[in-house]
């Protein structure tokens, strides 16, 4: 269907434009002030579709970014402050641990509820308000190890060492029944109604920095919710946040409103005595009530061009410029004069995020860890023209990668070089005849040391912007001697296969959830195979230092186990990391107090609408 490439089939936009949104009857119902002025709408485009609403079955970043806005876990970042700060959302105060980091208890604030649903019912059958308990954070983080869920993210969850998860999991799979949720665990214990206590296999110096904080998939969960609902879990979210869902067409349109439900809460953020742009949203909301907005529209709109279209248009008050306008919106890295003439407001930055290629360790040809296998793929590594792919078809917007290790985040040194980071066609060639990857029948193209074809398999995608990357990947490829062949699929189920180890190579991308660095590093942890760890990556020393990682504090010997990290990982290339983003965001004069979180998903509750600033329909 053409739906999601053309504005005027309406790809999930309103044919309003700039229009100020008038109430829906329903809305108005809901909350009666808001049929006295116009409806503040945000109204913005995924590039990518999302693929449901149920925190534990999460596969993609888009669907997060709603959820991110429905549930709430114990503590968020500061939106503004650099560096960041953590605060305690639901929870009531900082967080209480031991000595030896083992043993961590948080208290609740009372009095915060549930979205309303048809799932809470008093004694009588009536409807009732829901009110968060300590529970239901021990119910949520379950469900990642339930494996009736198959969650993408529970090697992640279960990393943490909570004492007795993995058991209760294993007792679920070896007696092929459904996971006792009433079994207490000593690792996760609601102590009373208020009070959840955390017990763990190892010291966590960073507990709350990881699974209490940058995850928000494992914010409150009300059971009630997930049995009425069952397998239409993730069409019907239901938290704590300032949203809730109200209209879903799957990989069109996700329509949220402004939760009726959701608690007094003010505007506060910290930003640097020396950050203009944040210390003017302070004094100009500062003690306002969040969210400022009342409802949020997101199109999934996959091609650039419609996207751009809708942004320049007025139909979309957020655009990320996409790659093919950004020598036209932001020429030499400054706004265009035409759009901040119309008052359009751009906020560049260096993302903490990563765009990489992955090779599959247990595939025929490119995986393995014989001399030949790991010479491939450093040939392949520095053949990729990563230069070219910066200044032509991104625009100059990114920087290149040296290691798994993100900007923002712990471990990343932005002096570190490494091989990883190098576009070397002469040395790839070099290795690639030393390792017998020699054209042996003559047709121009190389064979493996065996005289079996050497043909490689890239997953990729059908949109204009793939064909461009595929394009210059086949281009270097050939121009080593070796043969490459694409397979188009979509995204949401490329993931699912590789994440089964079913593609040989992919290129995707990936952003921070925390500020912790050794975060990235999942992707080389052998626990995590099935999950993060895309390439089917096992080493036992990279293993060995992950863990390490995980139970000691902050300091030069945690350095040093980053620094032999990223080396491992450039030695055998399970990974070749490519480069890390530039955001250009770019919004409309009346959207006031967007900023991109460096570690977090949600932000429609931090921004307001200007309808001032806008122009008459």
């Amino acid at each position: 269907m053409k739906r999601r490439t053309a504005l005027a089939k309406g790809a999930g936009l309103l044919a309003s434009g700039w229009a100020q949104a008038q109430v829906p009857a329903t809305v108005a119902k809901r909350a009666p002030e808001l049929a006295t002025r116009p409806l503040k709408v945000l109204r913005y485009a995924f590039n990518t579709a999302e693929t449901g609403f149920d925190p534990a079955r999460i596969v993609d970043l888009y669907s997060r970014i709603v959820t991110a806005h429905i549930f709430e876990n114990l503590y968020n970042y500061d939106p503004l402050a650099r560096p960041t700060t953590i605060k305690p959302v639901i929870a009531d105060g900082p967080a209480v641990h031991s000595a030896d980091f083992r043993t961590w208890t948080v208290k609740l604030k009372r009095g915060i509820f549930f979205a309303d649903d048809p799932a809470f019912k008093g004694p009588d059958g009536r409807p009732t308000r829901r009110e968060v308990t300590a529970a239901d954070f021990v119910y949520a983080v379950k469900r990642f190890a339930d494996p009736a869920n198959n969650s993408p993210t529970a090697s992640g969850v279960l990393d943490n060492g909570l004492l007795g998860l993995a058991g209760l999991r294993e007792r679920a799979l070896k007696e092929r029944k459904p996971l006792d949720y009433d079994t207490e665990i000593e690792g996760l214990r609601a102590l009373d109604r208020y009070t959840v206590q955390y017990r763990l296999e190892k010291p966590r110096p960073r507990f709350v920095e990881g699974l209490l904080t940058s995850h928000d998939l494992l914010g409150a969960v009300a059971r009630e919710v997930v049995e009425l609902y069952g397998d239409d879990i993730a069409a019907h979210p239901v938290g704590t946040g300032p949203f809730r869902l109200v209209q879903w067409r799957r990989s069109s349109l996700i329509v949220l409103e402004k939760n009726p439900q959701y608690r007094e809460v003010l505007y506060d953020a910290e930003p640097a005595a020396d950050d203009a742009e944040g210390q003017a949203f302070v004094a100009r909301f500062k003690g306002r009530r969040l969210p400022m907005i009342d409802r949020v529209e997101v199109s999934i709109i996959e091609e650039s061009q419609p996207r751009w279209l809708g942004f320049l248009s007025g139909q979309l008050d957020f655009v990320n410029v996409p790659l093919e306008f950004a020598n036209q919106a932001l020429p030499g890295g400054k706004l265009a004069p035409n759009l901040a003439k119309r008052g359009m407001r751009l906020r560049r930055e260096v993302e903490a995020d990563s765009a990489y290629t992955y090779f599959n360790m247990d595939d025929p040809v490119v995986g393995g860890y014989t001399p030949e296998r790991v010479a491939l793929r450093r040939a392949i590594g520095l053949a990729m023209n990563v230069p070219r792919e910066i200044g032509i078809v991104r625009r100059n917007q990114a920087i290149p990668a040296q290691s798994p290790l993100m900007p923002h985040t712990s471990g990343y040194d932005p002096a570190f070089k490494s091989e990883m980071g190098d576009y070397d066609p002469v040395r790839a060639k070099a290795l690639l005849d030393l390792y017998g990857y020699v054209d042996k029948n003559g047709d121009g193209f190389r064979e493996q040391p065996g005289g079996q074809l050497l043909l490689l398999e890239f997953a990729t995608q059908s949109d204009a912007l793939s064909r461009t990357f595929d394009e210059l990947l086949q281009k270097s490829m050939e121009a080593v001697g070796i043969r490459v062949r694409f397979v188009i699929g979509q995204w949401p189920e490329q993931l699912k296969q590789a994440r089964a180890g079913k593609l040989m190579l992919w290129q995707l991308g990936g952003s921070a959830a925390s500020l912790d660095g050794a975060e990235s590093l999942q992707r080389f942890h052998s626990a995590q195979i099935g999950g993060q760890n895309m390439a089917r990556f096992r080493h036992k020393r990279f293993d060995e230092l992950f863990e390490r990682l995980q139970v000691i504090e902050d300091g030069p010997e945690r350095a040093a186990l980053f620094q032999e990290a990223k080396l491992i990982a450039a030695a055998f290339m399970p990974y070749k990391f490519q480069i890390h983003r530039v955001s250009n965001d770019l919004t409309q004069p009346w959207l006031v107090g967007h900023r991109r979180p460096v570690a977090a998903q949600d932000w429609w509750h931090l921004v307001d609408i200007d309808d001032s600033k806008k122009i008459p329909a």
